[in-house]
């Protein structure tokens, strides 16, 4: 190990314990003033006053760069001081169509999942099922790409998941700092500059996720994996991680010498510059007197103000927490945390910008707010991008996930002359709706959630926050160019006559998976028991009305509003939304439901009890 690395991990676990300093902490440069915490002697480390024990801590959280240099050491060589191999349970890992565990320890009650070893098992595991898919010939040698968000564990994984890949036979290409978009685009670019195409793409991300967890997304040319994949790919893992052994993992360190490293992002982002500049009819600064607003969260989307907006001419005076920070300090990096939201908003009324961006950490979702503060994220971004869309493809069908509005259906349908499909929750579920229906002839170019995932035919149906973005934007240049003004005017304009609920809440009920109703049961049939039941009892009802077409859970219109019970795709949950033009009228829908599960005892009910008898 480099003294570099046990330093920066003595850092970070340092950092852990003293979470106040957050604001000066930088994950991407491990904090530099902590420089002088562990003894240096002549620029190599002294191991003189660190036990053997202290050592094997630190091993645990090892950033992963222990090729880049040797450490002259007094302490005992003792296998200890490599990773553990420990049990695995790997599909328990799989989360959807993403991988996600715990990487960083310290939170009570969350022991380490994701290990480098179990990262690096992973990653052989994608190998083995990507050489199956391609089928490469003699001649062909297949190439991966491998990035990270801002996370703290980010580094480590990176290079426990090029091991991985190298050690399988394949290339590996680091990006280093990254977004998820930009890792799917890799496997289409054509640019041997920039060593592009690749055969497959990771991406190590837990999106908004607490610091301590981390994560995997895979990609081919073909789109991002699919749930059966993932499940395929841990199996491989599992075979893979039970014959290691510790030696191995140390021969395995030595892999590094043929790992290429390239500045991916900056092709990325000159490919959205151009997008916008196309727009507005080849002008070089479309957005010259625009002032537009970033917020990042400290996660990978900070390149947008500096590498996107201000080459188009652009002011970003007033961005915040830009710079990558894997423990989140300011606020979850979420466009749909009010918390966040509110940051934005303010960031876009103290600078009086024209607009103002919000990204996720790893960029993949996105939102915005305009020039007054007015928030367009959720049904509002939805309903933007659909008048977007619908001006370029009229009559197209939107896609959207099962929580979207009775009012966003009337705005689609009635004033944009679209089609809205509203299908299940869940971002890969709704792209692969929309290509669906493309398939036998339904002409759709828009699938998008109310988390901010929004996926377009005419990128490939990547979920690209940033691109999201861009379509906004090219919205203002194409405005500006022809005339019509500045300011975010234009894009209010577009939403104007949405009909936002007066309440819309989300409660959840949990189900106790240790209560005796479940008789051994698993909670999922448990919950699919409730839903039945829901359906039964409102079918008895004349004041409700059951959706017609409905695709997750049971849907129900009423009292003027609607709610939907659906069952969480991964958690044993059962989510319930509620929308109504006033409280009362939410509070009798809630009732109905209240009444309908109150003889099922493993759900816990507490937060609809709440609701419709608030204390």
């Amino acid at each position: 190990m480099s003294g570099k690395i046990v330093q920066n991990v003595f850092v970070s676990q340092w950092y852990q314990q003293n979470r106040q300093f957050g604001t000066q902490f930088r994950s991407d440069y491990f904090a530099p003033c902590m420089r002088n915490s562990l003894p240096f002697q002549g620029g190599k480390l002294a191991w003189t006053s660190i036990s053997s024990m202290h050592l094997h801590t630190l091993s645990k959280h090892q950033s992963g760069f222990a090729y880049r240099g040797i450490v002259h050491c007094n302490a005992a060589s003792s296998t200890t001081v490599l990773p553990s191999l420990d049990k695995v349970d790997f599909l328990k890992l799989q989360n959807g169509s993403d991988i996600r565990g715990v990487a960083v320890a310290g939170v009570e009650g969350e022991p380490v999942t994701l290990t480098e070893p179990v990262a690096e098992a992973i990653a052989a595991g994608f190998a083995a099922w990507l050489v199956e898919k391609k089928k490469p010939d003699a001649s062909q040698h297949l190439k991966v790409s491998v990035g990270h968000d801002s996370r703290i564990s980010a580094r480590a994984l990176q290079d426990a998941v090029s091991r991985g890949i190298a050690v399988s036979g394949l290339d590996v290409v680091q990006y280093g700092l990254a977004s998820t978009p930009a890792m799917f685009n890799s496997t289409l670019t054509e640019d041997d500059a920039f060593l592009c195409p690749v055969d497959g793409s990771i991406m190590i991300t837990a999106s908004h996720l607490p610091y301590n967890r981390n994560g995997l997304k895979f990609f081919t040319n073909g789109g991002g994996l699919g749930k059966p994949d993932i499940k395929d790919i841990l199996e491989r893992a599992a075979d893979i991680y039970n014959k290691f052994t510790v030696e191995g993992l140390l021969t395995h360190k030595k892999v590094f010498a043929s790992i290429q490293r390239v500045d991916y992002m900056s092709l990325y982002t000159l490919d959205l510059v151009k997008a916008v500049q196309k727009a507005a009819g080849n002008i070089e600064k479309p957005l010259e007197g625009f002032h537009i607003v970033v917020d990042a969260g400290n996660g990978a989307g900070g390149f947008f103000a500096a590498k996107v907006l201000e080459p188009l001419g652009a002011v970003t005076t007033g961005s915040q927490f830009l710079e990558p920070n894997g423990l989140f300090p300011n606020h979850i990096p979420n466009p749909e945390d009010k918390t966040a939201m509110k940051a934005i908003t303010k960031a876009v009324l103290e600078n009086k910008a024209d607009l103002g961006i919000i990204f996720d950490t790893d960029v993949d979702r996105s939102a915005a707010v305009d020039s007054t503060g007015r928030e367009l994220n959720r049904n509002r971004l939805i309903a933007l991008m659909s008048a977007i869309v619908l001006e370029e493809h009229p009559g197209t069908t939107i896609v959207t996930d099962s929580v979207t509005s009775d009012g966003l259906t009337t705005f689609i349908e009635k004033k944009l002359g679209g089609k809205h499909h509203r299908f299940k929750r869940g971002y890969k579920n709704v792209i692969d709706e929309a290509i669906r229906l493309n398939s036998i002839g339904e002409e759709s170019h828009l699938a998008i959630e109310t988390s901010g995932h929004g996926a377009l035919k005419e990128n490939h149906w990547l979920d690209d926050g940033a691109y999201l973005m861009v379509k906004i934007l090219n919205k203002l240049a194409s405005a500006r160019a022809s005339g019509l003004g500045g300011g975010s005017k234009v894009l209010t304009d577009l939403v104007e006559g949405l009909q936002d609920p007066a309440v819309a809440v989300e409660l959840r009920l949990k189900i106790d998976r240790t209560h005796p109703d479940l008789k051994g049961g698993s909670f999922r049939e448990y919950g699919e028991a409730v839903l039945k039941h829901l359906e039964n009892s409102v079918e008895l009802d004349p004041k409700l009305q059951k959706a017609p077409v409905n695709y997750e859970g049971v849907r129900v219109s009423g009292y003027g509003g609607w709610f939907l019970l659906r069952l969480s795709l991964h958690d044993p949950v059962l989510p319930l939304n509620i929308e109504a033009p006033s409280n009362d009228d939410a509070v009798k829908l809630g009732l109905t439901v209240q009444a309908a599960v109150k003889e099922f005892f493993a759900l816990d009910t507490s937060a609809l009890d709440k609701f419709v008898r608030p204390s």
